[in-house]
Parts: structure tokens; C-alpha cells; sequence
């Protein structure tokens, strides 16, 4: 009860944190390597208790991909290969490799999440806000390769993937920052999502924690949402950012 309890308060603060500024995760995968969780265990619990909240995520930019059907649907594939893949690569790790290869993985995942404001102030400045582009665009092929990639990085372990498409988005021309979140969450949702339905098949996933996890991060978020407008993004991000590289230095040194 002491561990479930623990991880409902890590929980709620990792779903406040995402509804402010994101990085959830690098609070509650280090909580739960700290609860004792095996590692390839604790991400695929922590891969499945954050996927209804990215659903929900998901479906509050369902408008802005209209317009972008094409793109939705055909990065949907790639998107799944890539996540089934990446699930697959975990399910043939040991948790003695995980354990050596995760603290790299939380170091360059917080290195991404410290300058995710940089990068969504250089699309802000490149991109438009307004949805005036709103006619029907073709995928092209390097985005289609490159959003299988980032889903095998997404389907293994998955923090900062959404910094790393919104970049790739903007690097291949999109012009609508809405879209283009639209588009982030609609694919994290497919490569997540396959990856979370091959752990719980496969008997990777902490079902009482999952649950405690998912119920808290939902409780979290809804009592930030309110606040969330008014609480500075600066702030939030740098304490995630300290706990982040505390965590990568915890891991390498336990190692």
C-alpha cells in the first residue's frame, strides 16, 4: 500500500507537470526504478498508464487535423511498425541491459525536453499560427521514414518523442503549429498504443500500478488544468529539467 500510495502522489505531480509543460515521464519512470519496478517492467507500466491520457490529449486536437487527413492516415503506418519494433527491441532486453543503456536514454531525453522551449520558440518564428492552410496536403517520403524512426525510439522507450516530430515537422516545411500538434499526438497515440497492447500481451506491465498511475496522473492534471495558463512555464520546466539530470546521475552511479 506504501509503494501504491507513493506512486498516486508521483503520479498526480508527473500529470500537473504535463498539463503545464510536459516531461511527465521523467518523474514517474526513475519513481518507479526507485520503488524497486524491474526497468523494462517499469517502462512498459509507465508506457501503458500514460496512454489513456495522451488519448485524451489527442482527441482536444481532432479539429486541427482536418485538412491533414492524408497525412494522419499514412503516418499512421509508419507509426505503428515503428512502435511495434521498438516494443519488440525492448522485449528482447534483459533488465541488465535496460538498467546500462536507461540512463542514457533519461539524459538525452531531459537534454531534449531543456530545450524544447528554444524549439517551439524557432517554429513559432517559422510558423504560422493561424490555420490558413487548411487545403489538403500530401505526405512526402522522408517524413514517412523519418516518423519510423522516431516511433522505434517511441515503441522502446519514448520520452521526448514529441519534441523530436514537432521538430522533424517543421523541418520539412509544415505551416500550421496547430496541425502539426495534431498530427504529434494523433501518431503518439498509434506508436504508444501498440507498444502498450504488445507489453500487456506479453506480461510486462504492473497492472496495480499502471491503474494507480493512471488514475493519478488524470487527477493531476485536471486540478492543474485550471492553473496551468497562469503557473510559469519556466519554472516547471526548469525543476523537471534539474530532476531529470538528478535522475540520469542516480542511474548512472546505481548502475
Amino acid at each position: 500500500m506504501a509503494q501504491l500510495g507513493a506512486i498516486a502522489a508521483v503520479s498526480a505531480v508527473s500529470g500537473a507537470v504535463n498539463s503545464i509543460a510536459g516531461g511527465g515521464t521523467l518523474l514517474t519512470f526513475p519513481a518507479l526504478l526507485g520503488l524497486g519496478v524491474p526497468p523494462v517492467s517499469a517502462n512498459a507500466t509507465s508506457t501503458v498508464a500514460l496512454w489513456p491520457g495522451s488519448l485524451a490529449s489527442m482527441l482536444g486536437y481532432r479539429r486541427e487535423l482536418v485538412g491533414a487527413e492524408q497525412w494522419a492516415v499514412r503516418l499512421a503506418i509508419p507509426s505503428i511498425l515503428g512502435g511495434l519494433l521498438g516494443a519488440g527491441l525492448l522485449l528482447a532486453t534483459t533488465d541488465d541491459q535496460f538498467r546500462s543503456i536507461v540512463p542514457w536514454l533519461v539524459f538525452c531525453a531531459t537534454l531534449l525536453f531543456a530545450v524544447q522551449g528554444r524549439l517551439m520558440q524557432w517554429l513559432r518564428g517559422h510558423v504560422q499560427q493561424a490555420s490558413n492552410d487548411a487545403g489538403p496536403i500530401k505526405p512526402t517520403r522522408g517524413l514517412l521514414i523519418a516518423q519510423f524512426f522516431v516511433s522505434i525510439y517511441g515503441g522502446y522507450f519514448g520520452a521526448g518523442a514529441g519534441i523530436v516530430m514537432l521538430a522533424v515537422f517543421g523541418l520539412i516545411g509544415m505551416t500550421n503549429i496547430h496541425r502539426m500538434n495534431g498530427l504529434k499526438n494523433f501518431n503518439g497515440i498509434c506508436f504508444n498504443g501498440i507498444a502498450a497492447a504488445t507489453f500487456a500481451i506479453k506480461g510486462l506491465v504492473d497492472w496495480p500500478i499502471a491503474l494507480v498511475m493512471a488514475i493519478g496522473s488524470s487527477v493531476g492534471g485536471y486540478a492543474m488544468s485550471g492553473l496551468a495558463q497562469r503557473v510559469p512555464q519556466a519554472w516547471v520546466r526548469g525543476a523537471v529539467t534539474v530532476i531529470g539530470l538528478g535522475s540520469a546521475v542516480w542511474l548512472f552511479l546505481s548502475r
